[in-house]
């Protein structure tokens, strides 16, 4: 989970846990790889070593496990989206420590923009330049979503409204109220149609299989203590309304189990699918795409 979120003690927890889970799939587990981040180690500096030292340690623990199927599940799928949607814009909401736009061959036919807190986005760059990375490819567009207009500060860094984007929303609706996870989706309805939003979300206890049952127990226990409690939970049904709503058609829910391909689950080592997060995948209608 990464919503990007930074207080008065520092850097956001959970953007630092989601980039680490990344960084630590590659060293943890064994090919074939879920989705290849080949920059969080490098992104995180003097704290990768010991992030990812806990998944070296503790690899099969419920939340480290669960926690490095979720990040890596979730960026396959959608980076495997904005690869065959042939959009030309590319929103990452809550964006944290993503590094798309520093090793995806895509970021340079794409304008990418990044949406986050300043303190999150200014903590970031400083990361970006400590370890010689660079950020030409990237427009940061600071955003405290309490008080400012997404569409203003978007469209001031040359967002265009008018042309379809693809808005990814991870890690982020979980720590929100319903309230204002709908008036964010207010603002983005009003964005070209084709434009397709993929967003994370939380299930209703019920809905958990084991898996997700035991990854809850200890996650929700872990946010609450760090100050970043988990306020929604969902049905498909009930974010398929939410979105219906708010100006969106749904095209599917996807399962950490469908959104990689089935042999990527077929593996040698304890990996395996937690479903206690689920993606939906939604368009602004006026424009089909495949």
């Amino acid at each position: 989970m990464d919503n990007g979120s930074t207080d008065n003690r520092g850097p956001s927890r959970t953007a630092m846990i989601a980039a680490a889970g990344r960084a630590a799939h590659l060293i943890v587990d064994r090919p074939p790889h879920l989705f290849q981040d080949t920059v969080a180690e490098t992104l995180l500096g003097e704290r990768a070593a010991e992030l990812i030292s806990y998944h070296r340690e503790s690899g099969d623990h419920p939340v480290l496990s669960g926690t490095r199927a979720q990040v890596s599940a979730r960026s396959h799928y959608t980076e495997a989206r904005l690869a065959a949607g042939g959009f030309e814009q590319y929103v990452i909401l809550g964006a944290g420590l993503d590094t798309f736009a520093y090793r995806s061959p895509l970021a340079g036919r794409l304008a990418v923009y990044e949406v986050d807190h300043p303190a999150t986005q200014a903590w970031k760059r400083e990361l970006l330049a400590a370890a010689g990375i660079g950020d030409a490819t990237v427009e940061f567009a600071g955003v405290d979503f309490e008080r400012d207009d997404l569409a203003a500060e978007l469209t001031a860094h040359g967002f265009d409204p008018n042309r379809p984007a693809l808005v990814s929303w991870l890690g982020v609706t979980m720590y929100l109220t319903e309230s204002a996870i709908g008036a964010t989706l207010d603002t983005l309805s009003g964005w070209a149609p084709g434009t397709e939003l993929v967003m994370e979300y939380a299930l209703l206890p019920e809905l958990r299989d084991e898996s997700g049952r035991v990854f809850a127990e200890f996650a929700l226990a872990a946010t609450a203590e760090q100050g970043e409690p988990l306020l929604s939970f969902f049905s498909p049904e009930s974010v398929t309304a939410l979105l219906d709503r708010h100006g969106f058609t749904v095209a599917e829910h996807i399962s950490q189990h469908t959104a990689v391909d089935a042999a990527l689950w077929q593996r040698a080592d304890g990996l395996h699918p937690v479903d206690f997060c689920r993606l939906v995948r939604a368009h602004i209608p006026g424009r089909t795409r495949i």
